[in-house]
């Protein structure tokens, strides 16, 4: 009898000892975009920021179709960070279904506001496009259905007065496949959402002539925030010797209201404890600072997030 007493009380203290271990463990799905993209390799380092900076945490990596995807994800708990465009953020919030948003994704919650996306229009110079307008009856690439980029094209396109009824005719189609066709003069034009120095485009330059295509600031104005105007500078891509007018759009790290406040508040301390680590994944990691970081965004803070920039004076 003793003996089995004892063998009881042992397995008893056993789970006893294992519960609260079992309780700490908070897995972190990370969802990102595309491998070849920008999101994807931050969304690798941050993976292992958090996985060796957060005790108890189980981290994992999740290439997606980007923006709207994430979102839906998180809205569905399939996700406890994911990297979003600001436009995608707000229609997810307003619940746009032209958007790819069936109703108002309510349990959205910012982590930080990130670096920019460029909106490059790329397009042949024989085609004779150098402004936005000029796209009338040319044929354009604008991404993938109901992505980010392509997001951003129906806005642009919007703000200048225009649609996809305008062009001669629309592709929808990623960046490096859009490039291979304007090598092979099968498509005039492409519009990439990314950060500056676009690998494709930069691709595309090297063997074509081409021209970056202005968006004028009264047509970014035009469609207001998450947009904002700004400039490819000079030399960014070969052969362009002047700066181009066009948009941004702040991406961001967007979490739940699922996701407790210590692992949001733990994810967005160890983001800027490491951000030379993520400088080292991506270079656009280079226009993420903490100042911009806490600004008023399409979704609310997640309560974590807000607890980290209160003790860094920011709100």
């Amino acid at each position: 009898m003793f003996q089995r007493v004892s063998f009881a009380a042992l397995i008893g203290c056993a789970l006893a000892l294992s519960a609260p271990a079992a309780r700490a463990e908070q897995f972190i799905n990370v969802l990102t975009g595309g491998t070849s993209g920008v999101y994807y390799p931050l969304g690798v380092a941050l993976s292992d920021i958090y996985a060796k900076g957060i005790e108890g945490a189980r981290t994992q990596v999740q290439a997606t179709k980007a923006s709207v995807e994430n979102l839906n994800l998180l809205q569905q708990g399939r996700g406890e960070l994911g990297f979003a465009l600001g436009d995608s953020v707000m229609a997810a919030v307003t619940g746009n279904a032209e958007a790819g948003f069936k109703a108002p994704l309510d349990k959205l919650r910012v982590l930080a506001a990130i670096y920019p996306n460029h909106v490059q229009i790329a397009a042949l110079s024989e085609a004779g496009i150098t402004t936005i307008t000029d796209l009338k009856g040319k044929t354009l690439s604008v991404g993938a259905p109901k992505s980010g980029t392509e997001l951003n094209a129906r806005a642009i396109l919007g703000a200048a007065g225009m649609s996809y009824d305008d062009l001669g005719k629309v592709e929808y189609l990623p960046f490096a496949e859009s490039v291979e066709l304007m090598k092979n003069r099968q498509l005039e034009a492409t519009l990439q959402s990314s950060g500056l120095g676009n690998a494709a485009i930069k691709d595309l330059a090297s063997s074509q002539a081409i021209t970056m295509v202005a968006i004028p600031a009264d047509v970014v104005a035009s469609i207001g925030q998450p947009y904002v105007a700004s400039v490819i500078p000079a030399g960014t891509y070969q052969g362009q010797e002047a700066d181009v007018p066009t948009a941004s759009v702040i991406n961001y790290l967007v979490t739940s209201a699922d996701v407790p406040e210590e692992t949001v508040y733990q994810m967005t301390k160890l983001l800027f404890e490491h951000l030379d680590t993520l400088k080292a994944a991506h270079a656009a990691a280079g226009a993420i600072s903490l100042e911009e970081a806490a600004k008023p965004g399409p979704a609310p803070l997640h309560p974590g997030a807000e607890r980290y920039y209160r003790e860094q004076g920011l709100l």
